[in-house]
């Protein structure tokens, strides 16, 4: 997918935190140890380094939800992270993102911090972020 095809996107699938843009996508795609999976109307993207791999973000179309697509996607994400050296990996989530917490809840994620005042809601106020973790290859 091109970084104009990832912010189309991911413009269908944020409203907050806002989507980001093709230039952010290209940057992103650019910088060490970022790589990105894709299956069908989803795709995951992610970075390793030094045995760690962090899940930037993971968009799937509206349309094509609620199919396990996502699940498929966290999948190849952590395998993609085991090749590249990683034996955890950790992501961010807004707390009131119900869906997504639960996606990384059925995936094997548990909280292992909170950001507090992270994410910024539509209205301009401060929602905190969980942060989630997981052992890598059991």
């Amino acid at each position: 997918m091109t970084p104009e095809a990832l912010a189309a996107l991911h413009a269908l699938c944020f409203t907050h935190p806002r989507p980001w843009s093709a230039a952010e996508f290209a940057a992103l795609l650019a910088g060490p140890g970022v790589f990105l999976v894709t299956l069908g109307d989803g795709f995951a993207l992610g970075r390793a380094v030094a045995g760690e791999a962090e899940l930037l973000t993971l968009a799937v179309h509206p349309d094509a939800r609620r199919r396990g697509l996502g699940r498929r996607l966290i999948a190849r994400f952590e395998a993609e992270a085991l090749a590249r050296g990683a034996s955890h990996a950790f992501l961010e989530v807004a707390l009131d993102n119900a869906a997504a917490r639960a996606l990384y809840h059925a995936a094997g994620y548990a909280e292992a911090g909170r950001r507090p005042g992270y994410c910024t809601a539509p209205d301009g106020s401060r929602i905190d972020a969980l942060i989630l973790t997981r052992a890598l290859g059991r």
